[in-house]
């Protein structure tokens, strides 16, 4: 089933999500959900905030990079190894070099800003079986992680742009507030009242 996207200025975007117990009722069916909902707007990540749920959940799949002819068999094997559900995860390490791309968000549709994130992290989650894994990723599956993962510590691309930045697309940001924004999937843009 595909579910609406919250949209940016619902304060659960902003809230820090809580662990998932073994038993949380219907994962299966939510990861499944979340699948369904991210491919349907072209995404590439999706974190359970970010469809009204405040736990900590997302899911990965930076595959769509592969098109880049540029990319190393060591680095389309990371991108490979990205695409996957992360339960209760903790970034352990970042290090190395900061370096920007550009990020959009389905939340935050319509912009875009280049973000300076550390090019290698070790992060420890569980599956969706809840088999705890710890692994290292590097480059464009590190930063796909780092979003997703940020946006269960409440935080959002935008909070790490510069002040001047933000001033330039602060009228962007009040539009889709208000549900003032093209996008070809479903949102909410109303806030979710309660935490889940």
């Amino acid at each position: 089933m595909i579910l609406p996207i919250v949209g940016y200025g619902a304060p659960i975007l902003k809230r820090k999500a809580k662990d998932i117990p073994k038993d949380y009722e219907n994962l299966d069916k939510l990861i499944k959900n979340m699948w369904e909902t991210m491919y349907n707007a072209n995404g590439i990540g999706l974190a359970a905030p970010q469809i009204g749920k405040s736990i900590r959940l997302f899911i990965a799949d930076p595959t769509p990079f592969l098109d880049d002819d540029e990319l190393t068999e060591e680095e389309k094997n990371t991108i490979k190894r990205a695409k996957k559900v992360y339960i209760n995860p903790t970034i352990l390490e970042e290090e190395g070099e900061e370096w920007g791309f550009s990020e959009g968000c389905l939340s935050i549709p319509g912009i875009n800003e280049d973000i300076f994130r550390p090019e290698k992290i070790k992060i420890e989650y569980f599956d969706e079986d809840f088999n705890k894994h710890t692994e290292e990723f590097d480059g464009l599956a590190a930063r796909v992680i780092q979003h997703e993962y940020d946006h269960i510590e409440g935080i959002l691309f935008t909070d790490k742009i510069s002040s001047l930045k933000k001033r330039l697309i602060k009228n962007k940001l009040k539009n889709i507030t208000k549900g003032k924004v093209k996008v070809d999937y479903r949102m909410r843009f109303s806030d979710v009242k309660k935490p889940h």
